[in-house]
């Protein structure tokens, strides 16, 4: 009897366990609802791509599964990126698009980082990204020659985010003349404010969100476009500098190319660690599907939505090139973007 009740109990082991081995990647998404955590609030550029992405990347992940987006909004995704290393599901249900910033947050401000982010599985990248520094029409700052010579008071959405952070390297490294008015939510708020003389611009905003989405106020003339922060021109503003052209020695050089790295892939997507590895394979087949589907694209441009895909490689190797910088950049990069202690 008790051989029996022991074969009776591995037999009912197997039937339990054989399911879930033998299971598809189709099996487990089929019905599912998948949820897309946009690391930053509702009604700007990040959460326009994300909900971009979550309208067509279902069709091309095997079952079909239906997604959500869910914003989680906190210190330039840092809210979001802990979660999703540390609570989200581990399953291949819950992903996220993260602000880059993340991509050297470990680096630069270690308090409050519960994640290693060599470790999360890298879906791919929805766009790279080219930095503007944008003064109001009626702001007395009107060449790019004012930044060094006039204090140009900007809006800022966060410590960590390029808004403030990309203002503080040129200060620190080029001499320019930015004050930083911190607080704002996002961008839409710092225009608003711009509108109402509260701050004369952005120091650090996205051509990419400019274009598409305010594209009147450019062809209006209520914004100047005064310098790139970024390590390559945008072949159509031959005459905007970018912020490298004032380098002076070869180490301020690396200390801002360590930093404008990650524009590359401004906009990556990610999967918790611990995700199984046919399920993270499918994530990525169906990422690259979706950057050539022409009802995306057709959708992206009528939205007005920039997005320029890459794959999950171009990430990693983002990654690995702000791994192998000098530490004793990483410090100098640190010093210099760091918000002033009170």
């Amino acid at each position: 009897m008790r051989v029996l009740r022991a074969l009776s109990c591995l037999v009912a082991t197997l039937f339990i366990s054989i399911p879930a081995t033998a299971q598809s990647v189709a099996d487990f998404y089929q019905g599912k609802q998948v949820i897309l955590i946009v690391g930053a609030a509702s009604g700007g550029g990040y959460d326009a791509q994300g909900r971009l992405l979550a309208r067509h990347l279902g069709k091309h992940i095997p079952g079909n599964p239906t997604i959500i987006v869910q914003n989680m909004p906190g210190a330039g995704s840092l809210q979001a990126t802990n979660h999703l290393y540390n609570i989200a599901p581990k399953d291949g249900t819950v992903f996220g698009l993260i602000q880059r910033d993340m991509l050297i947050a470990r680096s630069m401000n270690p308090e409050g980082i519960r994640f290693e982010v060599e470790k999360f599985n890298w879906v791919g990248n929805l766009a790279s990204e080219i930095g503007i520094v944008v003064a109001w029409h009626t702001s007395p700052i009107k060449t790019t020659d004012d930044l060094f010579k006039t204090e140009m008071i900007i809006g800022g959405t966060g410590p960590t985010i390029d808004t403030e952070t990309s203002a503080r390297l040129m200060n620190s490294l080029i001499g320019t003349k930015f004050r930083i008015v911190s607080g704002y939510s996002g961008t839409t708020e710092v225009l608003l404010a711009m509108e109402r003389g509260e701050v004369m611009g952005l120091g650090d905003w996205s051509l990419s969100n400019i274009r598409s989405r305010n594209a009147q106020m450019l062809k209006d003339g209520k914004i100047r476009l005064l310098m790139q922060t970024t390590l390559k021109k945008a072949p159509d503003l031959p005459d905007v500098p970018l912020a490298l052209d004032f380098i002076k020695t070869e180490e301020d050089r690396q200390v801002m190319e360590a930093f404008l790295a990650q524009k590359a892939v401004a906009r990556p997507v990610l999967a918790p660690p611990g995700v199984p590895a046919d399920r993270i394979k499918a994530l990525r087949a169906a990422f690259m599907a979706t950057a050539v589907d022409p009802e995306f694209i057709q959708d992206a441009e009528r939205s007005r939505i920039e997005v320029s895909p890459t794959s999950a490689e171009e990430v990693e190797g983002v990654i690995a090139y702000i791994g192998r910088v000098p530490p004793k950049v990483m410090q100098r990069l640190k010093q210099a973007i760091a918000a002033p202690t009170r």
